[in-house]
């Protein structure tokens, strides 16, 4: 079955199962322009803006920092486009928040991971500051090998009731069940590093919001590593 087709009868058992009228169009995180919308938390790295890119640059020996929608998001589709310094290890955070009563307001949650190191785990699953590994891409040499160095890469991210999936460059890669967290903002990471200077770029970061309704259907089963 192709992704194409698999997502449209996702939207067709969605709508079956709900009742709900959803919002099936996509809407684009950043304007191109400016970060309006997003809000710095974590460390001090730095975001920019440049050539309608949002591009992250590390500060040397700061702690994670994450550019975050102001925006929480529950039910989505999320697709983003990166091009990453091979030195530098990044992430996407999804359903993450920054809580006064967990760590001092410290940024966690799902972070599907951006690695061009030879390890090669980009499109993977990580619980940031909470419980570390929930979906490595050791099994799965396809995903891996999809990586590209030194160009754009394309992540494609579908977080739906209790599973959350994922694909690189049309690949697939993880697939999750977990229920801990159901809704939260969306985040740009920029890793800590002893370098300062070095660059992560995003582009053509949309979403497609399902909205908040739980009574969804399991389309397909994960498996938690």
């Amino acid at each position: 079955m192709t992704k194409k087709l698999l997502v449209l009868l996702t939207f067709l058992l969605l709508t079956a199962f709900t009742g709900n009228r959803l919002n099936m169009e996509w809407e684009y995180l950043f304007n191109g322009k400016d970060l309006t919308g997003w809000v710095k938390r974590g460390g001090e790295a730095k975001y920019k803006v440049e050539d309608n890119m949002i591009v992250g640059i590390t500060g040397a020996n700061t702690p994670n920092t994450f550019l975050c929608t102001k925006k929480k998001y529950s039910n989505f589709i999320l697709e983003v486009e990166f091009l990453v310094d091979d030195r530098m290890n990044s992430g996407i955070q999804i359903r993450s928040n920054s809580l006064d009563s967990y760590r001092n307001g410290r940024v966690h949650g799902y972070q599907v991971e951006i690695d061009p190191s030879a390890r090669a785990w980009t499109a993977g699953i990580y619980d940031e500051a909470r419980r570390g590994w929930l979906y490595d891409l050791r099994n799965n040499e396809a995903a891996r090998k999809s990586f590209k160095h030194n160009v754009w890469n394309k992540l494609h991210i579908e977080a739906i009731g209790n599973n959350i999936r994922t694909w690189l460059n049309g690949v697939p890669a993880a697939n999750l069940i977990d229920s801990l967290t159901d809704e939260g903002f969306i985040a740009l990471q920029v890793h800590q590093m002893k370098t300062a200077g070095v660059k992560v770029k995003w582009k053509n970061i949309r979403i497609m919001d399902l909205g908040t309704t739980t009574e969804f259907p399991q389309i397909i089963s994960g498996k938690r590593q």
